[in-house]
């Protein structure tokens, strides 16, 4: 075990981001790209957490308008995603030493989503209107595919659990996944139909939005944006106005033990900290040969606050109107987070109750009475809690919100503005669009970004 430690990173490294954080938040978007490259090649982004930067710098990039360079960096993540989610669930089966911050990053679902919908304001920032149609695609394929992903993998796990090594029999009954259709990704794909002319192709996408509101209320808990596609006067048309702010959601540590009953053959699982401590977390049915305590961690999705309180659209230093609310990242990630949730809980379990019985019985063999028998006994149980820690793992920079807003203007060239308002009414942020030329076909699309 000590072994293994010393030679493998069993905790969550994140001290490097804060740096890369401050550059974002000071819309320093070239500098957090560089100081992620500087990062890769001074190995803060291991071999095992390649996904992480693909990522990280696919989106710093986007910001930083090198669009191209965004594209094949979320390319790799897009398909690093695939292969390592594969290999996640085949080494879930059997892995049962450590914990998984020493395997693989495979990613989050919301975040290999937004590689998709990142891809997709890529290209059309850069006039490739197919490339931007196949990735807007792609995310919805992905979510009307996330129930039957995880079912498959339960069914992997369940398998493996056959012949795992650890002996410890689990019911892998994963959550269920609601989440199959992204109104932000209907929204984009509905101005692409009626920029290419397909206005039923368009009503049809809008008709999709409206049920991604009406039938997930456990993501989109606010109000439908009121969205057109089609300008209401002869002789104007459409500016759609993509606002991204905040940051999106970081994981956190719920500290956990685990306390068995032989008699009663149950598990039951403990906060240890907080205002929860020892409450219960939950329980199952598990026999085990003696009463035992182990301790465990489990991540949870934790959302970062944003001051943007309100947004809205200039154009010639004239309001036009207010963006508002499509897209809460934090809801996506929870709503996506919970059938892996469900995956990490079982298996984080199976590996501290098998860990636990072996901590237990070394204890006994190296029992030799007196003091150095406790500072053996207590060395045991200090490598086993060093190596039980939750993987916190998750791209730092993706936003926390977007916002849209649909206005009509005659084409022209105007000077354009979105300003960012925080929670006294204020301005505290703005970005100019000067000399924006609105055209009377395609999509005119302005994307504005105030990560805070």
């Amino acid at each position: 075990m000590f072994a293994a430690v010393s030679c493998s990173s069993v905790a969550t490294r994140k001290k490097f981001y804060e740096p890369i954080t401050t550059d974002v938040k000071s819309q320093n978007y070239k500098g957090a790209y560089l100081k992620i490259e500087s990062a890769r090649d001074k190995n803060k982004y291991s071999k095992k957490d390649r996904l992480l930067y693909y990522l990280d710098s696919g989106f710093a990039a986007h910001y930083a308008s090198l669009f191209d360079t965004s594209n094949v960096k979320l390319t790799r993540a897009e398909e690093a995603a695939d292969d390592l989610f594969t290999k996640s669930i085949s080494r879930a089966a059997t892995s049962i030493l450590l914990n998984d911050n020493v395997l693989e990053y495979s990613g989050e679902d919301y975040e290999v989503l937004y590689t998709n919908l990142i891809k997709t304001l890529n290209y059309l920032s850069i006039g490739q209107f197919d490339e931007a149609f196949v990735e807007v695609r792609r995310a919805n394929l992905k979510l009307e595919l996330l129930d039957q992903k995880y079912g498959n993998a339960a069914k992997t796990l369940q398998n493996g659990v056959e012949g795992d090594t650890a002996g410890v029999k689990i019911n892998y009954d994963l959550a269920k996944v609601r989440f199959n259709n992204d109104a932000f990704a209907r929204y984009l794909s509905m101005h692409m139909y009626a920029a290419d002319g397909k206005m039923d192709d368009a009503r049809i996408d809008y008709d999709y939005m409206v049920r991604a509101f009406n039938e997930q209320p456990f993501i989109y808990n606010f109000p439908m944006p009121d969205v057109k596609y089609a300008p209401d006067s002869s002789g104007n048309t459409i500016v759609n106005v993509v606002a991204l702010s905040g940051l999106s959601p970081v994981k956190e540590a719920v500290n956990l033990r685990i306390r068995t009953d032989k008699d009663l053959g149950l598990v039951q699982v403990l906060y240890t900290d907080g205002e929860k401590k020892d409450s219960e977390y939950g329980h199952f049915p598990l026999p085990v040969k003696a009463d035992y305590y182990f301790k465990f961690a489990l991540p949870k999705v934790a959302s970062r606050e944003s001051i943007v309180h309100g947004i809205r659209f200039l154009a010639d230093s004239k309001v036009v109107g207010d963006l508002h609310l499509i897209e809460d990242v934090s809801m996506v990630a929870e709503e996506t987070f919970q059938a892996k949730k469900s995956m990490i809980y079982f298996r984080t379990i199976a590996r501290a109750v098998f860990k636990g019985l072996v901590t237990h019985e070394a204890k006994q063999k190296v029992d030799t009475g007196g003091f150095e028998g406790w500072l053996k006994k207590a060395a045991i149980d200090v490598g086993a809690d060093i190596t039980e820690n939750a993987d916190l793992r998750c791209s730092q920079l993706l936003p926390g919100r977007i916002y849209v807003g649909d206005f009509e203007l005659a084409p022209g060239v105007y000077d354009l503005r979105v300003e960012f308002i925080g929670s006294g009414g204020g301005v505290i942020y703005s970005q100019n669009f000067p000399g924006y030329e609105v055209k009377s076909r395609g999509i005119n699309l302005v994307e504005a970004i105030f990560l805070n």
